[in-house]
């Protein structure tokens, strides 16, 4: 699109869908990148002001509402709005699914939050989440679509296992999906079964085949450590590394793009990782000291990595390789991480990253790389094909 931008939901619906809300109670779930595109002013405080609907309830996701909980899994406080006034509650709390109390004085839902475009990410389920309270409830549900900003024709990695759902994996979804939000909320609702009463507030001049910074919108950091449209772009990668103890990078300034631990050799590391021959992708040997979380004020060996072309880029399959040949390398340093991960405290946190238990035990009895992807093949067809009745765009 030349000169032009993509017109997100929430405009769509206050310029011309408002019937959707119009005298509508309105529970709004949102976060800081929940804004106007033009004005940047914030849903919440746009709703507020709209005499058409009553806003009278705000709901935050992982992070908090405006997104200021730096770390991952801390919970957030239920709260009150210093703007509006209006009751806030967390949805990543003693509680992620809406209470019949929290929904005592809505008539509606409406979700409007940005998504990264990989499963192991919360906010896709905290609407999900919604819908079911929804559909228990009585309530309607208006979700406002924004776009995949790693774009919505790739799909790649295994597919959750029923064993291994998690708040990070509720559905059958491989690890990079290619639906939006709002195309999620129509799959959830519909092929899964929740059953809500839902309305999908559709874009205007997204195109399956565009990066988050081809849209022409602003990008406001969804949670603290997205901070980039290029670290959406490795998230579906080094995501992978959350699930060890190895540093995903939080801490630095370059997030889910440095990754290490100070028994890491960073030479070795890269020759290890070039000898597979990713297309698409640069890895440079680095030395970082995260401020906070894993090896905090230590010296860390890595790679940062640089991706030279997107659309070459396989962003799972380079991330199990990180995780491959780390365990091979240091294998008598080399850890699962410890503690537990996102509410899941019986399992394996690799095993709930990666939504299965069989990429542990395959890293860990030696299969080559190109076996293990090989047995997401017909997941990925399946889920092709399951998810084509749902596409918007």
């Amino acid at each position: 699109m030349q000169n032009e931008r993509v017109i997100v939901g929430i405009e769509r619906l206050l310029s011309d869908r408002m019937d959707a809300v119009r005298g509508q109670r309105v529970g709004l779930v949102c976060n800081q990148a929940s804004v106007m595109p033009d004005t940047l002013a914030h849903s919440a405080d746009v709703f507020f002001a709209d005499p058409e609907m009553q806003l009278t309830t705000l709901f935050g996701p992982q992070h908090g509402i405006r997104g200021d909980v730096q770390d991952n899994m801390i919970e957030t406080d239920h709260s009150v709005d210093p703007r509006t006034g209006l009751p806030v509650y967390s949805l990543y709390s003693e509680t992620r699914e809406p209470t019949e109390e929290m929904v005592r004085d809505i008539d509606t839902f409406v979700v409007d939050l940005q998504d990264v475009g990989c499963r192991i990410y919360t906010f896709v389920y905290t609407m999900a989440n919604c819908m079911r309270a929804a559909k228990r409830s009585g309530k309607r549900v208006v979700v406002c679509d924004r776009p995949n900003p790693i774009g919505g024709v790739a799909i790649e990695g295994n597919i959750t296992e029923d064993a291994f759902k998690s708040f990070v994996g509720q559905f059958e979804l491989p690890t990079r999906h290619g639906m939006t939000i709002g195309e999620l909320a129509w799959m959830f609702n519909e092929h899964f079964g929740i059953g809500c009463e839902l309305e999908v507030i559709a874009m205007e001049g997204w195109e399956r085949t565009m990066w988050g910074d081809q849209t022409g919108l602003p990008w406001i950091l969804p949670s603290p450590n997205i901070p980039t449209v290029d670290t959406c772009v490795a998230f579906p990668a080094t995501v992978h590394i959350e699930g060890t103890e190895l540093s995903e990078g939080r801490g630095t300034t370059k997030p889910f793009e440095l990754n290490g631990a100070p028994f890491i050799d960073p030479y070795e590391w890269v020759d290890a990782l070039d000898a597979f021959g990713f297309d698409g992708v640069r890895f440079r040997h680095v030395f970082f000291r995260p401020t906070f979380q894993k090896w905090a004020e230590q010296t860390c060996g890595g790679v940062q990595i640089h991706v030279t072309d997107r659309e070459a880029f396989t962003p799972v399959a380079v991330g199990i390789a990180m995780v491959k040949t780390a365990y091979d390398l240091y294998r008598d340093k080399f850890e699962w991480k410890r503690d537990a991960y996102e509410y899941e405290f019986d399992k394996n946190p690799f095993d709930v990253v990666c939504g299965s238990d069989s990429i542990r035990r395959q890293i860990e009895s030696g299969t080559p790389l190109a076996d293990i992807r090989a047995a997401w093949a017909a997941g990925e067809s399946e889920f092709a094909a399951a998810r084509q009745p749902y596409l918007l765009y």
